[in-house]
């Protein structure tokens, strides 16, 4: 008996079965005609590769060391239609019979990839060109006037405000960063959101990375929009209030969120707050530390995991409650829904729910990436597809990568994609083996098991981009995961619901609880003896190479024998071990020098020594690429220097190294360069400086950015940032200029 013959007059069941009926029926899939399942599998197979052959083009269009011109465009183009094309005359010509279809359908995939690499370029530079603006190539220092876009929280527990529509002193509104960002001093009121206002600030460039190959600010600060950082030790004055706006998401936010915060109280309240609203600036850094410690900080980052579990209370809900309406009978209103697709239904309002939850999150790329996974899923329902299968994730990679290429790049993107396909690549082995186990124990296994995948698709990931381990991340998850899905995020959407009645509260005090929970979680598990483990920062190489190896073994899961598949799970196979191997060999720099010449670091048994702690962002990055936990000021108390703090002196190996710093510096600069010494000023040099040295002055460091050198054979080999980046206009004052994005004044 279907739903709609439990609806009708006479039914056999009572309202109970009726409800159940409705709960569980499905929509029909539709079947096509003239398709053989061979070719139903080679174009499922294609749509599973195609994300892969897309990030090939992006990772290859970023990897370049030069700026595309719009000839290289114009061939990537050319050859992307003529892939088309071919893929559609090989098509042509097995119709005739003039070549095997084996062989037709090999150079039609082989075009259509062709395609979709290049497609995968040319998205990149369309991207940029479309995101463009000019950035600020100087210093400086006066009035400030703009409209506040975003107020956060940095690293450094301090607030920030980000403006647009800048105004700056003798600087033309063409050659005007469209964003810029500054710190607050300690205490600042905070300006309301769209209000317009005017400061006096210190203004510079985004700064470049710490270390050749390491991460480049520059680069996501130009996808954002923002073209200068600094700082402001002046009162805020608001020129002009925000305009009343019905829809304003950015006000609407921040007011919730201030609502949630007094409600609820503490850190839970902002971290309440961060899951709902996205405003994480109440969120105190000790916070944060701890519940990067315990594997828990993914949590706060709205993402995948909030917008699955917000979209599947709703969707859960609204089934069964539209089930419950159906199961009345047609007497009533259950009669109007007889026969009705009910998990249609359902995924309407929970996508609808996702939409609004990422509107009031102020839509980043982290909350909008996660909406499309959530949205393209929710699609596959209406649609009567399955709605988590390599189909749908791939799908949603696809819409991702070709609206914000960047994302390709950050661990965000990388992290949630590895989790999901782990999930639905392995979680089927380990289902078909637990029906046999009572339902509790397969409830909990289900958890362990999803954590466990989860954590070791990602940890390899995490390991390299934040050269830490938490050790005890599962069991946290497991603790606080479930908390998550079954009391903070539905009583989020019931205090949503209940708001604008004034019965909030006590969906408020449960959240509470589950934050608390959260929050008690992660301090228990860092407290815990060898918590979290440093690892170095990999050879840049090594992530490619796996990621490599796993497309490798994706492509051979599709339309392939098992000769196929298994040559695939050796390249695989093959290709981890030669990461993982490469990874064991990476050697750190025996010395390194800062961006500015403001600090060094020499690499010794005890770790690495800091001519002096200055320069905290530079010294603090390096001793994180090392594996290092030590701070700053300890690595700068460590033996290896010696002399006066203006005048540093250290050896390596065979070679005297110097650093020179203070007024006098370029004065006594002369006296150092001997001997065949490094000599590293922080100034720079006076003209006509000779001698026997190698000189590392402030004119070079701004010209090739921040070094790295190796010791071999008693000589020194040096890579510099500007060898490993190359000249684009994230990072090339020269290219930005010739694009015309100079940000310099009139």
């Amino acid at each position: 008996m279907t739903a709609t013959d439990a609806a009708k007059p006479g039914g056999s069941r009572g309202w109970a079965g009726r409800a159940l009926a409705a709960l569980t029926a499905r929509g029909r899939v539709s079947a096509r005609s003239g398709r053989s399942a061979g070719d139903l599998a080679q174009r499922a197979g294609l749509l599973i590769r195609a994300p892969i052959l897309v990030s090939f083009g992006i990772g290859l269009w970023f990897s370049l060391r030069f700026e595309p011109g719009a000839a290289l465009y114009a061939a990537a183009g050319a050859g992307m239609l003529l892939g088309m094309a071919a893929a559609r005359r090989v098509l042509r010509l097995a119709d005739t019979g003039r070549i095997p279809w084996e062989r037709a359908e090999f150079l039609r995939m082989a075009a259509l990839g062709t395609a979709l690499v290049l497609s995968g370029f040319l998205a990149a530079g369309l991207r940029l060109h479309m995101v463009a603006a000019p950035v600020m190539d100087y210093r400086y220092y006066g009035p400030v006037e703009g409209r506040v876009v975003e107020i956060d929280r940095s690293a450094r527990d301090r607030m920030r405000v980000t403006l647009d529509r800048v105004v700056l002193r003798h600087t033309s509104p063409d050659r005007t960063p469209r964003r810029v960002r500054l710190s607050l001093p300690p205490g600042a009121e905070l300006p309301p959101t769209s209000a317009r206002v005017m400061l006096t600030a210190h203004l510079g460039p985004p700064p470049p990375p710490a270390e050749p190959g390491a991460f480049d600010f520059r680069r996501s600060a130009f996808f954002a929009g923002l073209g200068a950082v600094g700082y402001t030790r002046t009162p805020i004055l608001v020129a002009e209030p925000p305009p009343p706006r019905l829809l304003d998401a950015t006000a609407a936010r921040l007011r919730l969120s201030k609502a949630m915060q007094d409600r609820i109280g503490g850190q839970a309240g902002a971290v309440a707050s961060a899951l709902v609203t996205g405003d994480r600036s109440g969120i105190a850094e000790a916070t944060n530390q701890v519940m990067r410690d315990s594997n828990l900080y993914h949590i706060v980052s709205i993402s995948g995991l909030h917008m699955s579990m917000l979209a599947a209370f709703v969707y859960g809900a609204i089934r069964l409650a539209l089930a419950g309406v159906q199961g009345l009978g047609p007497g009533m209103i259950g009669g109007a829904l007889a026969g009705a697709p009910l998990h249609k239904l359902a995924a309407l309002v929970a996508l609808a729910a996702a939409t609004l939850y990422l509107w009031v999150s102020g839509g980043g790329v982290p909350t909008e990436r996660a909406w499309v996974m959530v949205a393209v899923m929710l699609g596959a329902v209406l649609l009567d597809r399955r709605a988590i299968s390599l189909r749908t994730l791939a799908v949603a990679a696809l819409v991702i990568l070709y609206l914000a290429p960047e994302a390709l790049v950050t661990p965000g993107f990388q992290m949630s994609f590895a989790a999901t396909a782990a999930l639905i690549l392995l979680f089927p082995a380990w289902s078909r083996g637990a029906q046999t186990l009572p339902w509790v124990v397969r409830g909990a296994m289900l958890l362990v098991i999803s954590s466990l995948i989860a954590g070791l698709a990602t940890a390899p990931l995490a390991a390299a981009h934040f050269n830490r381990s938490a050790q005890y991340g599962i069991v946290a998850n497991l603790l606080v995961v479930p908390v998550m899905g079954s009391v903070v995020m539905p009583a989020g959407v019931i205090a949503a619901v209940l708001a604008p009645l004034g019965l909030a509260g006590p969906a408020l005090w449960a959240m509470g609880l589950g934050t608390r929970w959260m929050l008690w979680v992660a301090e228990l598990v860092t407290g815990w003896g060898g918590a979290v483990m440093t690892v170095p920062v990999p050879d840049w190489r090594v992530l490619p190479l796996g990621g490599a190896g796993i497309a490798i073994w994706l492509f051979s899961l599709q339309g392939a024998g098992r000769a196929t598949r298994r040559a695939g799970v050796a390249m695989l196979l093959l290709a981890l071990a030669g990461a993982t191997l490469l990874w064991m060999r990476t050697q750190r720099p025996d010395i390194l020098i800062a961006p500015e010449a403001a600090t060094v670091g020499i690499m010794t048994p005890a770790g690495r020594a800091l001519s002096k702690p200055g320069g905290a962002f530079a010294a603090d990055s390096w001793l994180r690429a090392d594996g290092d936990t030590a701070a700053a000021p300890e690595a700068g108390a460590r033996m290896g220097w010696d002399g006066p703090t203006a005048e540093r002196r250290a050896r390596l190996g065979g070679i005297e190294v110097v650093h020179l710093t203070g007024k006098s510096a370029p004065q006594r600069a002369e006296s150092a360069c001997r001997g065949g010494a490094v000599v590293i000023l922080a100034a720079r040099a006076p003209p006509g400086l000779t001698g026997d040295c190698l000189l590392v002055d402030q004119t070079e460091t701004r010209r090739s950015g921040a070094r790295a050198g190796w010791l071999r054979h008693g000589q020194l080999h040096w890579l510099t940032e500007a060898e490993m980046t190359g000249e684009r206009l994230w990072s090339s004052p020269t290219e930005r200029r010739r694009w015309g994005l100079s940000g310099r004044a009139r």
